[in-house]
C-alpha cells in the first residue's frame, strides 16, 4: 500500500514538471473563476418579484446630421450599469420602467431619457438626439516680449518705416525704372511685334533698294542731336 502512494506522488510530480504549472496554483485558480462568476451573476441576476424588466434598445444620433454617433456611453444611473454605441450609434441595454438613462459623449452635450412608468412591453426602441457642445475659450493674445519694458527697449531700438508715399516715390524713380527695364527682355507679344514690323518692312521695299540715310539730311540732324544728349554713349 505505501508503494503504490509513494508511485502515485511521483507519477503527479512527473506530470507536474511536465506541463510546466504547479498544482499550489489550482486552488487560487478555482477562487479567481468564483469570483467572476459571482460578478457577472451579479450584474446580471434576475429582476426581484414583481419588478419588470424591459430591453431598451435603440440609436444614438447627431441633431444636425441624424448621423449615428458611435461610442457613446449609456448608463443607467440609478444602478450605474450601462454599455456604448456600436460604429453605427446602436446599442440595446436592459432596465426597468422609470429609470433614467443618460447619454454621454465627448464634444456632445450630455442627454437624459426617462422610461415611462406606465410601459407594458418587454422591448422598447428609441431615438435619441445629442447636440455638439461648443466650448468659447477666452482670447489670448501672445507677444516676444517677456514684459512691458522689454517691449519699449526694443521698440526704441527700431528705425521708423517710411510711409507709403515715400516707398511709393521710391519706387517709381526714373532712374530705378529705366535700370529695370534695361534688364527686362521682350515678351512673346515683344518678339512678335519686331518680327512682324521686320517682315512689313521687307515686303513694303520688295522690288527696290531701300533707302539710304546716309545721305537724309534729317537723319543726320538727329544723329547730331542725340549725340549732343549723350543717348549715344559706348555702355
Amino acid at each position: 500500500m505505501k508503494l503504490q502512494k509513494q508511485k502515485f506522488r511521483l507519477i503527479n510530480k512527473q506530470i507536474d514538471n511536465r506541463n510546466g504549472t504547479s498544482i499550489k496554483f489550482v486552488p487560487f485558480f478555482l477562487v479567481a473563476m468564483f469570483v467572476l462568476c459571482f460578478t457577472s451573476f451579479a450584474q446580471t441576476q434576475p429582476a426581484k418579484p414583481g419588478e419588470r424588466l424591459i430591453q431598451l434598445s435603440g440609436v444614438v444620433v447627431e441633431g444636425d446630421s441624424l448621423k449615428g454617433v458611435p461610442f457613446t456611453s449609456i448608463v443607467v444611473i440609478k444602478t450605474g450599469r450601462g454599455t456604448v454605441t456600436d460604429y453605427e450609434g446602436f446599442f440595446t441595454l436592459i432596465a426597468k420602467p422609470g429609470d433614467v438613462i443618460e447619454f454621454v459623449n465627448l464634444g456632445y452635450k450630455e442627454a437624459q431619457y426617462v422610461i415611462p412608468d406606465t410601459l407594458k412591453a418587454t422591448h422598447f426602441d428609441i431615438v435619441q438626439i445629442i447636440r455638439r457642445d461648443t466650448f468659447t475659450l477666452k482670447e489670448v493674445n501672445i507677444y516676444p516680449w517677456p514684459s512691458k519694458e522689454d517691449f519699449k527697449a526694443d521698440f526704441l531700438k527700431r528705425n521708423v518705416a517710411n510711409t507709403d508715399l515715400d516707398r511709393a516715390k521710391q519706387n517709381l524713380a526714373a532712374e530705378e525704372m529705366r535700370e529695370l527695364i534695361r534688364g527686362v527682355s521682350m515678351d512673346a507679344y515683344g518678339n512678335y511685334r519686331y518680327a512682324m514690323q521686320q517682315q512689313y518692312n521687307k515686303m513694303y521695299y520688295q522690288g527696290q533698294y531701300p533707302p539710304n540715310n546716309l545721305l537724309n539730311p534729317l537723319a543726320w540732324a538727329q544723329f547730331i542731336k542725340a549725340l549732343k544728349a549723350g543717348k549715344l554713349k559706348i555702355q
